[in-house]
């Protein structure tokens, strides 16, 4: 296969030691740069498989071409309500948003589309709509109706998993849209419904789907991606709206989980908890951790704030301290990317419309620069050190990734309606999606 390479050299800059970590990342973005150049004619890029990415950062080795993107888009589809994202592998792509069943009962559906013509090769209804506020409020200046589902379905080995509201795990056939398996934590696991229910994207790794959201002795849980066995199930504390992350710390693979205790590090082989770290929380917490070698950053809203963790390994023992801790960096779900020792991404809350974008130092927690008028949107990081945002008002907006000053390399209104989800280039594509409608965008070739 000729993706082999990509994902060997991916994975082993996943487990370089902290100290070499800078250096190889952009080493690696380089030599994954020159193979993708090489390959062009026969090999679709990077593969947008789940929520945030193939390595769960919300970082891509492609390129794109900025003079592109005001190009007519090559499809729109309908994706009414929610805040879910697209993913993208195998020619196709996956999103949630609602429609009424036949019994005219509005409900969180799986839509499946081919991914160069737009047009529908299946859909799944799943759990009732039937969500208490917490997104139909106005916002992205006056563009409403924003309820439904936020997850985002993970595309893998020719199924597509799916986490629904109610805290039903799914796995699908690609192909066919055939139910493969099923589990239901909500009824089955003491699933722990929380205000403005699940919001949680599962996750794959290896041989194993992974999600938060089960009672005493089932809050970390691992099933068998092909089977829907459970493979491991621990912890006792509370999950939140955020999307764990997996990394390489220390040595050991774990997924490091948001919950209202604050981070919890778990070992991917057998769910063992390797290490607990407190951050306060009020009301939701939606933004995923984000790593970057032995420290991990996290972030909530409702006047909590961020801050920086290191993790430590001693005697076979992890343990954790703070940093540092701010009530004036708050990512509310606008999960930020990391560049070369610095943050970008949405830092504000409920600033519908207008919040700001905003260049962080991660090892202080300094502002470096701020500039207006994006609101809660999300953003994703090419391999060439570009911010592709996609702003809550639905405009495309790349911006180079400096500390310097903000710098804006293009822009686009993209879709109407409001944009809380998070924008996806892959195979040379972007995909981004509002609560009204789904966009391509070809900005490939020179």
């Amino acid at each position: 296969m000729l993706d082999s390479p990509l994902k060997l050299l991916q994975e082993v800059v996943l487990r370089v030691p902290y100290q070499f970590t800078s250096f190889m990342k952009t080493a690696s973005r380089l030599v994954l740069l020159a193979l993708t150049s090489n390959f062009a004619s026969n090999y679709i890029c990077a593969e947008w498989h789940q929520y945030r990415g193939p390595s769960f950062d919300g970082v891509t080795t492609e390129t794109l071409n900025v003079g592109n993107l005001k190009k007519e888009a090559l499809w729109k589809v309908p994706t009414p309500n929610g805040f879910s994202s697209f993913s993208a592998a195998d020619g196709i792509v996956a999103t949630l948003a609602t429609r009424q069943d036949e019994d005219g009962i509005t409900r969180e559906t799986c839509f499946v589309y081919n991914a160069s013509s737009g047009k529908m090769i299946w859909s799944a209804d799943l759990a009732p709509s039937n969500y208490k506020s917490g997104g139909g409020n106005a916002g992205a200046k006056g563009n409403d109706g924003g309820d439904g589902p936020r997850s985002t379905p993970t595309l893998h080995g020719g199924k597509v998993y799916v986490y629904d509201a109610d805290m039903n795990l799914y796995s699908f056939e690609a192909k066919s849209g055939k139910l493969v398996w099923k589990q239901r934590i909500g009824k089955d696991f003491d699933g722990q419904e929380i205000r403005w229910k699940n919001a949680v994207s599962p996750l794959i790794e290896g041989d194993l789907v992974i999600v938060p959201g089960g009672g005493a002795g089932n809050a970390f849980l691992a099933f068998n991606k092909n089977t829907g066995a459970v493979a491991w199930k621990n912890g006792d504390a509370t999950m939140t709206h955020a999307t764990p992350t997996i990394a390489t710390l220390h040595g050991v693979r774990q997924a490091i989980f948001f919950m209202t205790s604050g981070l919890v590090g778990v070992d991917i082989k057998n769910g063992k908890i390797l290490w607990e770290q407190t951050h306060p929380f009020k009301v939701s917490t939606a933004a995923s951790p984000v790593v970057d070698g032995d420290f991990v950053y996290c972030s909530a809203g409702y006047g909590v704030g961020g801050g920086l963790y290191k993790v430590s390994k001693s005697g076979g023992k992890f343990s954790s301290k703070r940093v540092w801790f701010s009530k004036d960096v708050v990512n509310h779900w606008s999960t930020p990317v990391l560049h070369e020792g610095h943050l970008y991404g949405m830092f504000s809350f409920k600033k519908y419309g207008n919040g700001p974008i905003q260049c962080i130092e991660l090892a202080t927690g300094k502002e470096k620069w701020r500039t207006q008028g994006f609101g809660p949107g999300n953003v994703t990081l090419t391999g060439d050190g570009k911010i592709l945002a996609l702003s809550d008002d639905g405009h495309l907006v790349v911006i180079q990734a400096s500390p310097l000053a903000y710098k804006e390399l293009g822009r686009v209104k993209a879709v109407s309606g409001k944009c809380w989800s998070t924008p996806v280039l892959s195979g040379g594509r972007i995909y981004a999606r509002s609560t009204k409608e789904g966009v391509c965008i070809d900005v490939s070739g020179g």
